[in-house]
């Protein structure tokens, strides 16, 4: 959530940044609200100030009227007159702070001044490649037809048990998709100083509002048919970002990374990636999650967003790193950086990996801070960005590391885990 003091003291220059985002921040809307809530809250403190001096002076208005035998009752019912008064200002101060509320929840997160300007993913700037992209004296296959030539990637099953847009792995191709997860999780605490976090993969309205997914992203998640108000989690981003929700932390940098199943209901992308393991209902993720001080946020995710694009490094494969332009940035994101991995059968870097920069929108709306050199509470930046997406790094090496015959070449980085296996298939 944007600092309603940012608004109040520079509301046009918002506006102007958050249109780079195409959002078209309603100016007039937030300041009448605004003035509308300070004019009420004047009023409830008017209110609140006359009750209390009322009641401080009323024992002795009491004694001096009964003292000359006047009525009380005109006394009481002052009294309560003024306590009434008191409620209905604090409900009507409530219910435009409410309002006003809603609006500033609505609003998207301010772009950092370096992001470029641009419609959608098309408009994306990219600032470098790693890599060349292999070149194949045979026809390439892409993951699907390879998963089918050994029998180990199966979909018909999948969605026998459940429907479409899930996966059903077998043999040494779901062993390599288990390597693959520990040995970036490995490589994250051993290389990059991250705490491994083991978290729940069902969170609360809290959560989901906190990350910013609630409420405008509802229909992307998995809701429970439960009174609870449970989800199960879009990406480990949300229950890691929400351990520090309502805490202030003494020190940081803190440095978290997780392994989750992640679950999305894809909405809204119908048509799109319908073939394979690119957009799935349910898949894996290791998330880096870093929360910092806002002085050292931009370096952080640079240092972030090096983690990842050190994975597909060791792996060797090819990929190029762009950053997000405003039409194409999320929600609760000031910068974003995409990593996109190349993918033989398409001819084309496709996204493995977002890292993002979300200021201090996520710790306000969870109340996450720190406390400053002076020991003054102030609310921390958080850094997320994936570590890799695990089915998209397995279809990345099955596609990059095909052979003719159609059996796979497993990474030299992996295969002391594969049990000294070179290939699969």
């Amino acid at each position: 959530m944007i600092d309603p003091k940012l608004l109040r003291s520079d509301l046009n220059a918002i506006a102007d940044k958050l249109n780079i985002k195409g959002y078209e921040l309603n100016c007039e809307a937030f300041l009448g609200l605004d003035a509308r809530r300070k004019a009420l809250q004047l009023t409830a403190e008017s209110v609140q100030q006359e009750r209390n001096a009322f009641a401080k002076s009323m024992g002795k208005l009491i004694g001096q009227a009964k003292a000359s035998g006047e009525d009380v009752e005109p006394l009481k019912l002052k009294g309560e007159q003024l306590k009434n008064d008191s409620i209905a200002a604090d409900a009507a101060l409530a219910k435009v702070q409410q309002t006003l509320d809603e609006l500033l929840q609505g609003i998207p997160n301010i772009p950092h001044d370096s992001v470029p300007a641009g419609k959608d993913e098309d408009d994306n700037v990219e600032v470098r490649t790693w890599g060349t992209p292999k070149t194949f004296n045979f026809e390439v296959k892409d993951h699907v037809d390879l998963g089918d030539t050994f029998n180990s990637l199966d979909f018909d099953t999948a969605a026998k048990i459940t429907g479409s847009r899930f996966s059903l792995m077998r043999g040494d191709l779901a062993t390599l998709h288990r390597v693959l997860t520990q040995f970036m999780i490995n490589t994250h605490i051993a290389e990059h100083g991250y705490e491994e976090v083991y978290v729940p993969y069902i969170v609360n309205r809290e959560s989901l509002f906190g990350t910013g997914q609630l409420p405008k992203f509802e229909e992307d998640l998995f809701k429970l048919d439960d009174e609870r108000d449970f989800y199960l989690i879009p990406t480990a981003e949300v229950p890691v970002t929400n351990i520090y929700r309502n805490e202030i932390v003494d020190e940081l940098p803190i440095k978290l990374v997780a392994h989750t199943p992640c679950f999305r209901s894809e909405a809204g992308s119908y048509g799109r990636d319908t073939r394979g393991m690119i957009r799935q209902h349910q898949f894996e993720k290791v998330e880096m999650v870093q929360f910092v001080r806002p002085d050292s946020s931009w370096d952080a995710l640079e240092e972030l967003v090096g983690h990842a694009e050190n994975i597909l490094q060791k792996l060797d494969l090819p990929y190029r790193t762009v950053i997000l332009c405003g039409g194409d940035l999320g929600f609760s994101a000031a910068k974003t950086y995409d990593i996109e991995v190349w993918l033989p059968s398409q001819g084309k870097y496709r996204e493995i990996s977002s890292c993002s920069n979300f200021s201090d929108f996520q710790a306000r709306r969870m109340k996450a801070r720190y406390r400053n050199d002076q020991g003054k509470p102030e609310f921390l930046h958080t850094i997320n960005g994936s570590g890799l997406a695990v089915g998209r790094t397995l279809l990345a090496v099955m596609e990059n590391y095909q052979r003719e015959d159609g059996s796979i070449e497993i990474p030299a980085i992996l295969q002391p885990m594969m049990n000294g296996k070179t290939s699969i298939g």
